[in-house]
């Protein structure tokens, strides 16, 4: 509506579109919420996801920790049985 439509119409008429503006708004204000709440729940989310993958990397370089201490630990026994067994071959033949 152009300023001389308004200017022409009674105050009622007025009132009327003034009511339905601010209705209008509060529609509009509540859509903005709920899209504000959803964003901040993606948010959310998201570092939450971040948390999680840097969690599973920690987790990653423990387990790989773990492996080679393992892996470490199995070599040396292995390594001391073979002295142990090449010990006693030693005694038996002397």
């Amino acid at each position: 509506m152009t300023d001389q439509e308004l200017r022409k119409l009674k105050r009622s008429e007025l009132l009327q579109i003034m009511i339905a503006q601010s209705k209008k708004i509060a529609e509009l204000q509540e859509k903005l919420e709920e899209a504000e709440r959803k964003l901040e729940d993606r948010r959310i989310l998201l570092d939450n996801a971040g948390n999680i993958a840097e969690a599973a990397l920690r987790l990653n370089h423990i387990f790989e920790d773990a492996q080679k201490a393992a892996e470490q630990y199995l070599s040396n026994v292995r390594r001391q049985t073979e002295e142990s067994l090449e010990s006693d071959i030693d005694a038996e033949t002397e």
